[in-house]
């Protein structure tokens, strides 16, 4: 009994949030279509905290490197960044493709919080936990908050300062954004703490942005990374977030696929799209009917994305 209360106490402790909070102030939203803003609620001005959908963000900040030739999506991390966590067999096997797309299967600690902790990792995949990179999917924030430690190590500076330079500026968003690590979530580069932030929310921190911003990332993926005539991401690296992942295919690197149906039933299947705290958070991308949906806060998401869509065409 003294051993299970020992866990059961370590297990609360590893629980704790770490990070900072933004209390949600209601629903809020904008639809988009064709660059125009068709329909908003509540006020999409308003910055909120992404939750998940910060992952798909970090996958588009991973897009950068791709394009200045720092990351090979299927080349081992050890090979581009030093950190201890890419050691032996199995952090060496591991590549970045394996890191977005959540297959690493890494086993450790990081900020303090272990990979079993966290209580989302549903695992896919025919390898049980620690099996070889890329034979199993999970959903863990750890593995992701690895990612964003690599990309950190990679760019060598913070990441908030890569994507508003090179992705939010262009696009034309607004100052409100922030993202967030967690108490002691810091690297030293060249002898400077530099932060890092996490990849999602699950004991606080990620990315705080409004609808209206949120939209603007959708719709330069739905663009195929180009911006008023720019390329600000390529168009190889969208249709790489966009690639099924083997084990998940409703997954691709860091975005969700509903291809077949498996994450809105009855939503079209040509949607992709970012979400976090159970759909409550959702940047909606339909290539087909040119349709940006970013919904905060809202409840019967899949209704609002099947009677919105149902109201577009498709091209």
């Amino acid at each position: 009994m003294a051993a299970y209360l020992a866990e059961q106490v370590a297990d609360a402790s590893h629980r704790e949030v770490v990070g900072p909070l933004l209390d949600g102030r209601g629903a809020c939203g904008v639809v988009v279509r064709g660059g125009a803003v068709l329909a908003s609620w509540g006020d999409p001005g308003r910055a909120e905290m992404a939750f998940s959908a910060t992952k798909s963000v970090l996958s588009l900040v991973a897009g950068v490197a791709f394009d200045d030739g720092a990351l090979r999506l299927d080349a081992p991390v050890a090979e581009s960044v030093d950190l201890p966590e890419f050691d032996g067999p199995h952090g060496r096997a591991i590549t970045w493709r394996h890191l977005l797309e959540q297959t690493s299967q890494w086993e450790g600690e990081l900020w303090s919080k272990p990979t079993w902790v966290d209580a989302q990792s549903t695992r896919e995949g025919t390898e049980s936990a620690g099996g070889p990179p890329g034979a199993g999917w999970a959903y863990n924030d750890v593995r992701v908050n690895l990612t964003a430690l690599a990309l950190t190590v990679l760019f060598g500076r913070a990441l908030p300062e890569v994507l508003r330079e090179r992705v939010l500026t262009p696009v034309g968003a607004s100052d409100s954004w922030s993202w967030h690590g967690y108490a002691g979530s810091v690297v030293a580069i060249e002898g400077t703490e530099v932060p890092v932030v996490s990849g999602g929310a699950h004991w606080g921190g990620g990315l705080w942005i409004s609808a209206l911003d949120l939209a603007r990332i959708g719709l330069l993926c739905l663009r195929g990374g180009s911006w008023g005539g720019r390329q600000v991401v390529s168009r190889r690296w969208v249709e790489e977030l966009w690639t099924p992942c083997r084990v998940k295919p409703e997954y691709g690197l860091s975005w969700w696929l509903n291809d077949t149906g498996a994450v809105w039933p009855r939503a079209p299947h040509t949607g992709r799209c970012a979400r976090g705290n159970g759909g409550n958070h959702l940047l909606w991308v339909d290539p087909a009917r040119d349709l940006v949906i970013a919904s905060r806060w809202g409840a019967e998401v899949e209704r609002l994305l099947v009677e919105v869509s149902g109201a577009v065409p498709c091209r």
